[in-house]
């Protein structure tokens, strides 16, 4: 296991005999670069993607994943295939194929084909793509964590922090930031099965920034909500519809239905990158269905009768009437407000 120590907004970890401050994904020598999401939070582990095939891999496989770290890989991808002077149309189509729920995947695919056809520098137009998005998110903490009393206590679901985004995050940008002007928070972390993002990746980062937390079951979270221990709850998002209907991560719309049922203010935190404008309703989010295995085994372990099969959505769609605010690097928004942003 590699050594780290939290500093700043990024990680420093001891990768080649030196201490390197880095982010979820980067762009060195040629390669992709991540921290392999999968092996969290036992192992730290980079993941070297040397071309667009490994990089689809990297997407696929979820040695990435969250919405704005996807798009940032894949914007690294085009840049690295124009080095290599790839077909960008057949590794834009492999890119595109890769996951079809996450709306930043395809913004940035968009973005760097355009940028690519119009003669620019496809490295620096990725790189400048992954700032800006984490610029973004970082506004997205300045807006959020006005919306944070002292003494709060936030439930957030699967993770959406600096792995999920590059650094910041953004559910936990507004949670960091609330923590580092000094007031006093607790986070409950949903396990979120079956992948337990939230167990393995946000309790980590948790653990990184030094924020007191709990991790809990998901069909925990109704019965804290209920016992009055749940002040808030925020949470990231795949895509969002033009009606301010959100796709999540599968479970997300329980508890969004269970706050609203306990009087709780329920939030969603993301980039302009996020939004669809193109979809009237969440109904025509297209909706991830990954393989059984992920649902009937833990690790390498099955735990489910050999003779019984599974379902496994990967995300859920929360209706708009469900969500008090939406934390955008432009402000904080009602639902039926976000066409603002479209211009």
């Amino acid at each position: 296991m590699l050594p780290i120590i939290p500093v700043g907004d990024r990680l420093r970890i001891m990768l080649n005999g030196e201490i390197r401050e880095i982010r979820a994904v980067w762009f060195e020598d040629g390669m992709v670069k991540l921290i392999d999401q999968r092996k969290l939070p036992a192992n730290i582990e980079i993941f070297e993607a040397r071309d667009y095939q490994k990089v689809a891999y990297a997407i696929k496989e979820m040695v990435v994943r969250g919405a704005p770290a996807i798009g940032i890989t894949a914007a690294y991808g085009m840049a690295q295939a124009w080095l290599q002077k790839r077909d960008i149309d057949k590794v834009y189509q492999t890119l595109q194929n890769t996951r079809p729920t996450a709306h930043d995947l395809f913004y940035a695919l968009n973005l760097m084909k355009r940028g690519i056809e119009n003669g620019k520098d496809a490295v620096k137009l990725a790189e400048n793509y992954a700032n800006d998005i984490i610029e973004r998110c970082r506004k997205i903490g300045e807006y959020g964590e006005r919306l944070i009393p002292n003494n709060s206590r936030i439930l957030t679901h699967c993770n959406a922090g600096a792995l999920a985004v590059g650094d910041w995050g953004t559910a936990t940008a507004p949670i960091r930031m609330a923590h580092r002007h000094g007031k006093k928070i607790f986070v409950w972390v949903d396990e979120t099965r079956p992948r337990l993002q939230g167990a393995r990746l946000t309790a980590w980062e948790m653990v990184q920034e030094g924020i007191e937390h709990a991790i809990i079951a998901d069909n925990a979270a109704g019965f804290f909500m209920r016992k009055s221990e749940i002040d808030m709850v925020i949470v990231g998002a795949d895509r969002i519809a033009s009606n301010g209907d959100v796709a999540n991560k599968i479970g997300t719309y329980e508890k969004a239905v269970v706050a609203h049922e306990n009087g709780i203010p329920f939030y969603v935190a993301a980039p302009i990158s996020t939004f669809d404008f193109s979809l009237k309703s969440g109904d025509e989010i297209p909706i991830e269905e990954r393989r059984e295995e992920e649902v009937l085994f833990c690790r390498d372990c099955r735990i489910a009768p050999q003779e019984s099969h599974a379902r496994n959505p990967a995300f859920d769609i929360t209706p708009a009437k469900y969500i008090t605010g939406i934390i955008t690097e432009m402000g904080v928004f009602k639902p039926d407000g976000i066409s603002k942003l479209r211009r």
